[in-house]
């Protein structure tokens, strides 16, 4: 195999949430005053820290949002993950695969730690994801699109950058991986390909990535 460590990014490549989170956030903003829609969220936000919501509506509009914006949309978020979370279809056969052959692999993602192990409890990935292969925005001082939190993981996972495959579903993901020096494989189930064409290999299925890992 030409990787000595497969990161994966959570939100839409193991946990199938960006549906669910995008819905709650464009409904959250759209409440507190900032109309937003659906796609507009999935366009502004898919795969961005909490931070970036934040700077993105004080650019647009030059108003805050409020203090306890992210305990109350995470309280929303982790409400509906217990009644809606799946796992992304495909995802448990790559993990068994991996794991069977011997490949390292982790999760490096830009939701908290918290929001990463609710959603792996809810989807029996916790099996799969010890503490030690759980990286989130919060470890670094930049989320993605900035290449910190991948190199964070490369670092503590022993492998160099150059050894590294990045999963991503995000245009900020792939570009933060990109920025990292490393190969990135893009996941076209629910992103348009055009938006991640600077990923070194699309594909839609999850069960493809076996074979496209060689």
């Amino acid at each position: 195999m030409r990787y000595d460590l497969v990161i994966f990014d959570n939100d839409g490549v193991l946990v199938d949430s960006e549906p669910i989170s995008n819905t709650l956030l464009a409904g959250y903003l759209t409440e507190l005053g900032h109309p937003t829609s659906y796609e507009e969220s999935l366009r502004d936000y898919m795969g961005a820290a909490m931070h970036r919501v934040h700077d993105v509506v004080l650019e647009r509009t030059g108003q805050r949002l409020p203090e306890d914006f992210d305990d109350v949309f995470h309280v929303r978020v982790f409400a509906a993950f217990e009644r809606e979370l799946e796992p992304v279809d495909g995802v448990v056969e790559v993990l068994e695969k991996l794991t069977a052959d011997g490949v390292p692999y982790c999760v490096a993602s830009s939701g908290s730690h918290e929001r990463i192990r609710v959603g792996h409890r809810k989807t029996g990935l916790d099996k799969w994801f010890g503490d030690e292969r759980i990286f989130s925005s919060q470890d670094v001082g930049r989320g993605k699109p900035a290449p910190d939190l991948f190199l964070y993981a490369a670092e503590r996972m022993g492998v160099p950058p150059e050894k590294c495959l990045v999963v991503e579903d995000s245009p900020l993901g792939v570009q933060a991986a990109v920025a990292a020096g490393m190969d990135v494989y893009g996941f076209t189930a629910m992103t348009p390909a055009e938006r991640l064409d600077r990923a070194d290999e699309l594909f839609d299925d999850m069960r493809e990535l076996p074979r496209l890992l060689g």
